[in-house]
């Protein structure tokens, strides 16, 4: 069985997000995120068609209503969730409001794979939300990094994009009090690197 080095640095952050969650100034920073989404999807992400994004837990923040109303503004729009695979990995299914989902072992709600009206897609935009985030510097360039639950699904799901897709964008969403020192975390090899860093102060 191995030992996950990081074990009691994710449940510290977690700790605190819930404690984050009932502060006063909560809710305002959250809408400073969801604001900063709204921006980039104007902006540097106005090319985006589809956008897979997740069912939050642990109290994730919820894109779901800010994300359905960009979906709405145009039926070349579309939206996925993932589904996880025995092999670790993600599979992202087109979801739509309403759709029916189910828990899976993590207690997390997935779209049914056997609905042929929303078929697998490979999107162009994936939001991956972040325990805890982390900067390096590669040829004088600020490259993000995403510490995550510790199972490794969007990081292989990643690599194997990077041969199907290789063009999808991949965006950690946090909060700027989530960013960790190098004492706390740095990448390991199996880590991949994201496209974009989305908090409260913008987009990175």
């Amino acid at each position: 069985m191995t030992i996950d080095p990081f074990q009691e640095l994710r449940k510290n952050l977690l700790g605190q997000r819930i404690a984050f969650t009932r502060a006063k100034d909560y809710i305002d920073l959250k809408d400073r995120l969801i604001l900063a989404l709204n921006q980039f999807l104007l902006g540097p992400g106005a090319g985006i068609q589809s956008i897979a994004l997740y069912s939050p837990i642990r109290n994730e923040v919820d894109f779901r209503p800010a994300l359905l109303h960009w979906a709405d503004q145009s039926s070349a729009r579309k939206l996925a969730l993932p589904l996880g695979l025995a092999n670790k990995q993600l599979d992202f299914y087109e979801w739509q409001r309403g759709d029916a989902l189910t828990k899976n072992n993590f207690g997390i709600l997935e779209p049914d794979p056997n609905n042929l009206q929303r078929p697998k897609i490979d999107p162009d935009c994936i939001l991956l939300p972040v325990v805890g985030w982390s900067q390096s510097q590669e040829n004088g360039q600020p490259r993000y990094w995403r510490l995550g639950y510790g199972g490794g699904y969007f990081d292989r799901t990643l690599l194997a994009l990077k041969t199907r897709k290789p063009r999808t964008m991949n965006i950690g969403v946090g909060f700027d009090w989530q960013e960790l020192s190098p004492s706390q975390w740095t990448p390991q090899a199996h880590d991949q690197a994201l496209t974009y860093l989305l908090t409260e102060s913008g987009l990175r």
